[in-house]
Formats: structure tokens, C-alpha cells, sequence
């Protein structure tokens, strides 16, 4: 039987008391302070070539963690690796950014698509890892308050693991598609009267009196999960980091995640520098931006609205964790319009790859700090696609059919009789690259 490489012993800490806790102790927040938990493990005993090849030769397997695009990277994770649940997720494709590099005005933009995960989004990454612990602590049931994905993922992982699930959605701010999934996995649906901040809220509270186990990305193993986005992406490159990786910024877990991935790569020898992080945010949803433009000497709320529902959030908890991740890889946090990111949208979904809204907001960014000389013409960025095109249709269908004046990339469908010269009259409309 060939070397395991098992995992090594998982601290578990708070960041704000440093309170030490059991690492399968049922709590998402320090019991003590309410201050958020980090994990911690030693490093792993191979390093450099000797771990990517590792890596490497888990690639293809047909079932069990080797399959998964995040079990396979076991050995950076601080989580347990025994009975996992596992679709599997990950293994999510690098793809060249075509219309949208054009459009984003940087060749060597490739496009990162987590929307091709089980459930369509990153979501699925931490959820293997945070259900995962859900059952091996024994928990009564989960919970999250999600803006859709989360609650979408947490449904299908709890349903797999035969965990009751509870997942509270802001009731009039939920994209169809993501609450249709979450009704139907079978988790128990509370619409919540008030936005993604209030529902938040309330699940904390219900953690912490009632005993659910919370699986937002305030908890630590959701984050261990989401690291591996990096970790493929970086593999995908041959362990040669690009200079930029571009993200959307809502609740701040991904950001968090890419910076806690990017110092375990480096410390591992798998990348010899730290590529820079931009995360991008709505201009109705940008209190990270707004500190980030005061170099973090204050935290922001705000009143979020913008048609990037995965990203309309006021008050982001990894905040902290976020600012850590921007300082230590030298990011930028910038904003961009509702207008900008769809149609930004549309030039991602033009290219044959497709999205939901708050992903584009990544590569609207990059266009912007490429409009601003921050980020040149022959960088290599990889921007993350973190949900699925059918994520949002009623976003999608409006850009295309009824938004006034006629967007630039709108691809408006036409009305025809059942006539073989209207059909003519539509296909010499053609041009060689499609309807638009």
C-alpha cells in the first residue's frame, strides 16, 4: 500500500482572545469572545516538486478524496480526512478568457470557472469540508444565511450526509435559480424579512442558543475548502504564479481563503512569489473598498443594492481576515458599476463560458485597473468565475430583452413568423462571430 501522508495535528485557536479550543469542538466563533477561529496545522512532510507531484498523481481518480479537487490537497488542508462527503467538486477548469480577455483589454486573462461545480458555485469547496465536520462532531443540524449559493451547497452537502439543514435567505433578494435549489434538496427554507446582514444575524444567534452548527465562511473549515481554488489554479499553471488573481469581494471568505492559500504555497515551495490580489466589489455594496481607500484605519457598513446578488452585503464578516489577505500579497480592493459588471457578464457569457453577475465583477475589475495602467497589458491574471450562468436568468434575460437603451453586448431575441424568409432574414443577419 503506498504512503498515506497523513494529516498532521489540527490546532484550532481564536484570533482575537487567542482562546485554544479542541479542533472538533462544535463551534464556527470563539465561544469565549465571539472573535473568529483559525486552524493550524504542521507543515506538510513533503514540499516543492515532491508535493506537486503528489498532487499530481491524484489527479483522475474515478471515486473516493482522491477524486475531489479539494481532497486531493489533504495535506495543506487543517481539516479530517476520514469519511468525507464528497460529490465529488472541484477540478474546475482554467479556461482562455477569449471575447472577455479581448474585452477586459488583457490577452493573458484566463478565466477560473467555479460555476462548474456540482451545485454551480466555489460554495461546494468549503461545504465538503465544513459538512464533513458537521458529521464528524455529531452536529444536531446546520445551518447558514446565504444570499443563494451557500444555501444552495450547505442543502445538497447536508442532504448527501443526512444532516438536517436550515438556510435563512433574504426574502425579496434571492435569485430563482439558487432558492430553487435550496427547496429542492430539502433543507428547511426561512425567508427572511430583512437583507444577506440581518440574516446573518440571526443564525449566529441561533448557533450560539440553540446549538446549530453555523457553516457560514465565518467558519474556519469552510475557508480550508475554498483554499483550494488557489491550489488548483495554481497547478494549472504549472506552479508558475501569475501576477494578478482577480476575485469578487462580498462576505470577504474567498478573499480570506486566497491569501491563507497563497502563504501555504509559498511556505511549501510550490510557487517561489505571491501573485496580488484585486478583489472587486459593487459600487452599492463596497464597505471592504471603502476601508481599503483609508489603508483599513476604519470598518465600513453600508446599505448594500446591487444586481450582484452573491455580492450584495453591508457588512462582511472575514473583514479581518480579507484586510490580512490584501496586505500580505500587496492587493488592491477596487469597486464597479452594476453596468460595468454586466456587462462584463455578457462578454464572459459571449465567450461561450458564461456566469452569474457577482462573477463578472471580477473581470470588470481587471478591466478597470487595466483602464487605470495598474495592471499592463502583458500581465497574467486569472480572474475566478465563482457561479454558474443560470445562477440569475432573470438578470440574464432582462440585460438581453428589456433593459433601455439597447446595451452594447445585448443579444436581443427576435420575434418571427413560422416562414422560411424570416428565417433567411434572420441567418443573413448573421455576422461570422455569432448574433452579436
Amino acid at each position: 500500500m503506498p504512503p498515506t501522508h497523513s494529516v498532521s495535528p489540527i490546532t484550532l485557536s481564536c484570533s482575537r482572545c487567542g482562546s485554544v479550543l479542541a479542533p472538533h469542538a462544535g463551534h464556527a466563533e470563539c465561544p469565549t469572545c465571539g472573535g473568529l477561529l483559525e486552524l493550524r496545522r504542521a507543515p506538510p512532510a513533503l514540499h516543492g516538486p515532491a508535493l506537486a507531484r503528489l498532487f499530481a498523481g491524484r489527479r483522475g481518480a474515478l471515486d473516493g478524496a482522491d477524486a475531489s479537487g479539494v481532497w486531493r490537497f489533504r495535506e495543506l488542508l487543517a481539516a479530517a480526512d476520514g469519511d468525507v462527503i464528497t460529490f465529488p467538486e472541484g477540478n474546475t477548469p482554467l479556461l482562455d478568457g477569449g471575447i472577455a480577455a479581448r474585452w477586459a483589454g488583457i490577452p493573458g486573462l484566463r478565466l477560473k470557472h467555479e460555476g462548474l461545480n456540482p451545485t454551480g458555485s466555489f460554495k461546494d469547496r468549503g461545504m465538503t469540508v465544513g459538512i464533513t465536520q458537521a458529521r464528524l462532531i455529531g452536529a444536531r443540524a446546520v445551518a447558514c444565511a446565504s444570499t443563494g449559493n451557500t444555501a444552495a451547497s450547505l442543502a445538497a452537502y447536508a442532504a448527501r450526509a443526512g444532516v438536517p439543514a436550515l438556510v435563512c435567505i433574504p426574502a425579496h433578494r434571492v435569485a430563482l435559480g439558487k432558492l430553487a435549489q435550496a427547496l429542492a434538496y430539502g433543507a428547511r427554507t426561512l425567508l427572511v424579512r430583512g437583507d444577506f446582514d440581518a440574516c446573518l444575524r440571526l443564525v449566529r444567534e441561533a448557533a450560539h442558543r440553540l446549538g446549530v452548527y453555523l457553516l457560514n465562511s465565518v467558519n474556519p473549515y469552510r475557508l480550508e475548502g475554498q483554499k483550494t481554488i488557489v491550489f488548483e489554479l495554481l497547478e494549472q499553471c504549472a506552479w508558475q504564479a501569475p501576477d494578478w488573481i482577480a476575485l469578487p469581494a462580498g462576505n470577504l471568505g474567498n478573499t480570506a481563503a486566497f491569501g491563507m492559500a497563497l502563504r501555504d504555497a509559498r511556505e511549501a515551495n510550490l510557487i517561489d512569489r505571491v501573485p496580488r490580489l484585486l478583489a472587486v466589489q459593487a459600487e452599492g455594496a463596497a464597505p471592504f473598498a471603502e476601508s481599503f481607500r483609508e489603508g483599513f484605519v476604519s470598518r465600513h457598513r453600508v446599505t448594500p443594492n446591487t444586481v450582484a446578488t452573491a455580492i450584495n452585503i453591508g457588512d462582511p464578516a472575514s473583514y479581518d481576515r480579507g484586510v490580512r489577505s490584501i496586505r500580505d500579497t500587496n492587493g488592491i480592493v477596487t469597486t464597479v458599476s452594476d453596468a460595468e459588471i454586466l456587462e462584463a457578464k455578457a462578454a464572459v457569457d459571449a465567450a461561450g463560458i458564461g456566469c452569474e453577475p457577482a462573477s463578472a465583477a471580477a473581470v470588470a475589475g481587471v478591466k478597470r485597473l487595466v483602464r487605470e495602467g495598474i495592471i499592463t497589458a502583458g500581465s497574467r491574471v486569472v480572474g475566478v468565475l465563482t457561479g454558474h450562468v443560470l445562477k440569475d436568468p432573470e438578470a440574464l434575460v432582462r440585460y438581453h430583452r428589456d433593459i433601455q437603451p439597447t446595451p452594447a453586448l445585448a443579444n436581443r431575441p427576435i420575434e418571427i413568423d413560422a416562414t422560411v424568409k424570416d428565417f433567411e432574414r434572420a441567418l443573413d443577419g448573421l455576422g461570422t462571430g455569432g448574433a452579436r
